[in-house]
């Protein structure tokens, strides 16, 4: 069965009113930057209107500026995440106005108040204060959990996942569901980039069917997790919004190299007091970063590539036979599995593989880099490119069709042979494009963004009809192909363009824009491809009740 479906959305947003009538035609982007505003007066309260602002990101030197209009307001959008920044107010007839260590949160309005000094009092050293107040403000678009680049470097992670910093939210239910709901009604960006897994199949994220993260956690800068905002740039969602940045490189180079590894030495080998099978594990995850300038002040670069190796049991059970007893031995005598494993082999040239012993591995290799150009001092343009490869063997599934429902284990009742299973792949391509630009007047977002997601099985064996053994009414044993794998393909490729234009007016800003996605699946699914094992043989079908069928 063949599935082709190219799905287009295209959605308008405006000012207030627009959004009143075109309310299902919300903008769905995600913001990848932050901003600044606040009001500039003398200390005589007298609004500066005219006074020049100037923002500085002192690790990379770009440069953001406004001018105070009207009512003695400023707004400054579309800056980079994190700081420190330097921000300074100059106007003639007063001393100039500067504040410093100022960190501009992902998707937040930092609020930053100026009252200068007419220039005509001599005062030294000139203390100007600024009102900020990172949670209760008139700027916050709706309750969020901001994770500052600090935060991401200072919590723990299990995982290394960002799912792990998502956990902070108090709507978090610990596994990726908020508010109640299903996890796969999140949505999930990165830099802006749609990652959904937008067929809903499985997990939430791309990678997820082989545990694998899409992008190195050593190169996220920032979080953000949104249920309800009401900031129109952001829709498309009934869970969360989970939206994350990545480094970028500034004017010093920067770098990090890091392993984590563990084994079987690392874990127990008794359960209340009995000893349990405790095969070898492996795992291990190593890579480096850098960053750095390409010309200072004006073009910068991050890359991080990271590698996974991991190696699990295949089977925590051991087959029985003479001398072997306790909980973790199954009832499948080791000496029919050799004799149905000679049987296939003799009559039809079929290798079964081990039915205990054996190792599935887990492996990924990820690889991100980013480069900011700082255009002149208006405009700033972004690249980013993330790459995943991951693979991960499984065994055929556990449950699904089995004789009686019973399940085909491993477990007490049942042991599959190892190349009745199979492997998962996943595969990444991510390629954003971005340019944020500034004007006294307005400033205007231009997003591009290109996701090509593959997912697809290989078996482990040559092809073989899937066999079903049963006795006394329970799966005992499979062998032959996994039956839901074979040719099981889902190939999602994502298109997004979006055009932010904010223009500022007294108090106001207003925003008008518009956003397309595209969305395209191909899918295959192949059921009894290799044999009808749900039907016994005398129907014609591939599944046995007794040995003695099978002999």
């Amino acid at each position: 069965m063949s599935d082709f479906r190219p799905l287009r959305r295209l959605h308008v947003v405006g000012v207030f009113f627009f959004a009143l009538f075109l309310l299902p035609s919300i903008l769905s982007g995600q913001v990848t930057t932050g901003a600044m505003s606040g009001e500039v007066t003398s200390t005589e309260v007298e609004m500066l209107v005219g006074a020049t602002v100037s923002a500085v990101h002192e690790p990379s030197q770009t440069q953001y500026g406004a001018v105070v209009r009207e009512g003695g307001g400023y707004n400054i959008r579309n800056m980079r995440v994190g700081g420190p920044y330097t921000i300074t107010v100059r106007i003639l007839g007063h001393n100039d106005g500067e504040e410093r260590d100022i960190y501009v949160n992902l998707n937040q309005t930092v609020r930053s108040d100026f009252a200068l000094v007419p220039e005509a009092i001599e005062v030294a050293g000139i203390q100007v204060f600024a009102e900020q107040d990172p949670v209760l403000n008139s700027h916050r678009t709706g309750a969020a959990t901001y994770v500052s680049a600090d935060q991401v470097v200072q919590l723990p992670s299990i995982r290394r996942s960002t799912r792990d910093l998502a956990r902070l939210d108090p709507r978090s239910d610990g596994n990726f569901s908020f508010g109640g709901k299903n996890w796969l009604y999140n949505n999930i960006s990165l830099d802006g980039s749609y990652f959904n897994n937008p067929f809903g199949l499985d997990d939430p994220a791309p990678g997820g069917q082989t545990a694998s993260e899409p992008v190195p956690f050593d190169a996220i800068e920032a979080v953000q997790v949104s249920i309800a905002p009401f900031d129109i740039r952001q829709s498309g969602f009934t869970g969360a919004a989970i939206n994350s940045v990545t480094k970028s490189g500034t004017n010093e180079f920067t770098g990090t190299a890091y392993t984590y590894t563990r084994n079987d030495d690392f874990i127990g080998s008794k359960v209340s007091g009995d000893d349990v099978l405790n095969p070898d594990l492996k795992f291990n995850q190593s890579g480096f970063s850098l960053g750095g300038p390409l010309k200072k002040d004006k073009a910068f670069f991050f890359f991080n590539v990271e590698s996974i190796r991991r190696d699990d049991p295949g089977s925590n059970f051991l087959a029985g036979g003479p001398g072997l007893s306790g909980p973790f031995v199954s009832r499948v005598q080791a000496s029919d599995l050799e004799a149905i494993s000679d049987r296939l082999m003799d009559s039809y040239g079929y290798v079964t593989g081990a039915f205990e012993d054996y190792v599935h591995e887990t492996n990924s290799d990820k690889f991100l880099a980013k480069l900011d150009w700082n255009v002149n001092d208006n405009n700033h343009f972004i690249f980013r490119y993330n790459r995943l490869r991951a693979d991960r063997a499984l065994p055929p599934h556990p449950f699904a069709i089995s004789v009686n429902n019973t399940g085909r284990g491993p477990n007490e009742n049942s042991l599959p042979f190892q190349n009745s299973g199979y492997s998962i792949n996943n595969e990444l391509d991510s390629y954003v494009w971005e340019l944020n630009s500034q004007a006294t007047s307005y400033a205007n977002r231009f997003f591009l963004s290109y996701n090509r997601f593959r997912d697809f099985r290989n078996p482990n064996s040559a092809p073989f009809p899937t066999l079903e053994i049963g006795v006394d009414g329970v799966t005992y044993t499979t062998a032959g192909h996994e039956p839901f794998s074979i040719n099981n393909v889902l190939n999602q490729d994502v298109f997004q363009m979006t055009e932010e234009l904010s223009f500022y007016s007294g108090d106001h800003v207003y925003t008008v824009g518009g956003s397309y996605e595209r969305f395209q699946f191909d899918n295959s699914f192949n059921l009894f491809f290799y044999g009808l094992f749900p039907a016994p043989v005398e129907f014609g079908g591939t599944t046995f009740a007794s040995l003695e069928e099978l002999f």
